[in-house]
């Protein structure tokens, strides 16, 4: 990774939640032109039209995702990454869809739903 990232988010929606396996994530925002993958090939899928996710294919840890209606954005998992400290979250996103019992004592925004502003051309990806 070069450069700082633009966003880094906790990750509360139903859909990241069965790809990664967890209860949230943390997502680390950068540019793609600012990530080069060291070694390796990922393997990649996608159950929502438009969103195609990134895994290790040896391990199965999960890499990314990219979304079309988030041009020019690649989201790391923070489980990924080699130094996660470094990246603290900044707000929560789909606060409204988090499990019940999670629960933050932080200041954070908790946005409802999406916390990026998205191309409205390719819709939610929960409704494609």
């Amino acid at each position: 990774m070069r450069g700082e990232p633009f966003w880094v988010c906790s990750d509360h929606d139903d859909d990241c939640r069965k790809a990664i396996g967890s209860p949230l994530t943390v997502w680390v925002g950068y540019r793609p032109s600012e990530f080069t993958l060291l070694t390796g090939a990922p393997k990649t899928f996608s159950k929502t039209p438009g969103v195609l996710r990134s895994f290790c294919a040896d391990c199965g840890t999960s890499i990314g995702y990219v979304d079309q209606g988030l041009p020019d954005e690649l989201y790391l998992a923070i489980g990924f990454l080699d130094h996660p400290e470094r990246f603290p979250p900044q707000a929560h996103a789909y606060w409204d869809m988090r499990l019940p019992w999670v629960d933050f004592p932080d200041e954070l925004p908790r946005v409802g739903t999406y916390s990026r502003r998205r191309d409205p051309v390719f819709g939610n990806p929960a409704e494609r």
